[in-house]
């Protein structure tokens, strides 16, 4: 069989740890022997970040900008401790945290769904995907202590120094405690914009929650720009076949514990924090679980949900045979592949990335799997793969599957 054309380049991020190792494993498996590709290779490893002060993770999100679609290896965050480790000049930056910054963008995050993994939760049949708006709120927060009585006031002073408007927080009568939250409208607009494109790409209905009812100007103003957004993207959902929804925050949580899924769910920070880790956990596994930054203007980079499996690695190292799961980062790939087809009119490209994850989801199905999978797995019959063991399987699935 003649190897797929891919007409534009894959931006490629390499990473860290026993992702990287499984990394090289999925491009010698799965996309060299099949595409014909150019990947535009950016190492985002640590200590090549450190060797570049971290200038790679920025050039690699500027060509995500240009050619529009990235795929991206998990990559280590430097503590001090990894600082000691590999010899750092500092602690860097995240790089996800870099690279959504340059692109603007908003991580959405899905569940790969399994017939033979069932969902915690009985009612969820298709996935969740949970978007998150990742600026602002309590994570950039001001916090005092009040250590005795008093009075707390919120103060906006404009750039010219004239106080516009003051407002009693609460007068203490003893000790206590305040904090002072704030967002952008441009944050949001960009949040919603990229939810929308989302949703359209997946075709799925968008729900987006708050709480308007008590903060009727902090949330109000989310839900307003929303709402307008809705508005403005009516006919594309039409044509797409989805719908948006509006619910309180509490109404969406008591509901999506009764609803089959199959929609986005588009969060503030906070309550997208904790729900994400809610509908990963509630799926089953984080190596099940797909990753997928959007930037207003359609641009994507994709990649698995978890960390470098610093663990695993350890193993490697001194030559034990690991049993780690590459689903997370095989759907990256797929992804991406499955985006960089369909923006350039390749069916064929897409059609590639679908029968992967369809070998994946049969190999796990049939009964062959890593070890975390093991004990969530229905199946009557289970065979544990090492981390090799188990991307050979897929390849002799996706090669029946081609032929």
């Amino acid at each position: 069989m003649g190897k797929i054309k891919v007409k534009t380049p894959l931006v490629e991020l390499d990473g860290d740890e026993m992702t990287r190792i499984i990394w090289k494993e999925i491009k010698d498996r799965f996309i060299h022997p099949y595409l014909d590709i150019t990947l535009e290779y950016y190492d985002l490893g640590v200590e090549y970040r450190d060797k570049t002060d971290d200038q790679v993770t920025v050039d690699s999100a500027n060509a995500i900008k240009k050619h529009g679609v990235g795929v991206k290896c998990a990559t280590i965050t430097p503590n001090a401790d990894r600082v000691k480790e590999y010899n750092l000049k500092q602690e860097w930056k995240s790089p996800n945290g870099t690279i959504r910054a340059i692109l603007d963008g908003t991580v959405f995050r899905k569940p790969i769904i399994i017939k033979n993994i069932p969902a915690a939760v009985n009612s969820w049949k298709k996935p969740i995907a949970i978007g998150r708006h990742a600026y602002g709120d309590i994570y950039r927060d001001v916090e005092i202590s009040v250590d005795g009585p008093g009075k707390v006031e919120l103060v906006y002073t404009d750039a010219s120094g004239n106080e516009k408007q003051r407002l009693l927080v609460n007068e203490f009568k003893g000790s206590g405690v305040a904090l002072a939250m704030h967002n952008l409208d441009e944050s949001i607009k960009s949040f919603a914009k990229a939810c929308f494109n989302y949703a359209l790409s997946e075709k799925i209905s968008i729900w987006f929650a708050t709480k308007d009812t008590i903060s009727k100007k902090y949330h109000a103003r989310f839900r307003d720009i929303f709402d307008t957004m809705a508005k403005e993207q009516d006919a594309a959902m039409k044509a797409a076949g989805i719908t948006y929804s509006y619910y309180l925050i509490d109404d969406a949580v008591a509901q999506i514990m009764k609803n089959e899924g199959g929609q986005l769910w588009a969060l503030m920070n906070y309550d997208g924090d904790v729900m994400s880790d809610m509908v990963a956990s509630g799926f089953g596994s984080l190596g099940l679980m797909t990753s997928v930054l959007v930037s207003p203007d359609g641009k994507y980079e994709y990649e698995a949900a978890h960390g470098t499996v610093t663990r695993h690695y350890r193993k490697y190292q001194k030559g034990e045979t690991t049993s780690t799961n590459s689903v997370a980062s095989i759907f990256a790939w797929t992804g991406a592949l499955a985006k960089r087809g369909e923006l350039d009119g390749t069916p064929d490209v897409v059609n590639f990335a679908h029968k992967l994850e369809e070998a994946i989801i049969e190999t796990i199905e049939g009964g062959e799997m890593t070890k975390d999978l093991l004990s969530l797995s229905t199946a009557a019959k289970k065979t544990e793969l090492d981390t090799f063991q188990f991307m050979e399987a897929v390849q002799k699935r996706l090669d029946a599957k081609l032929k």
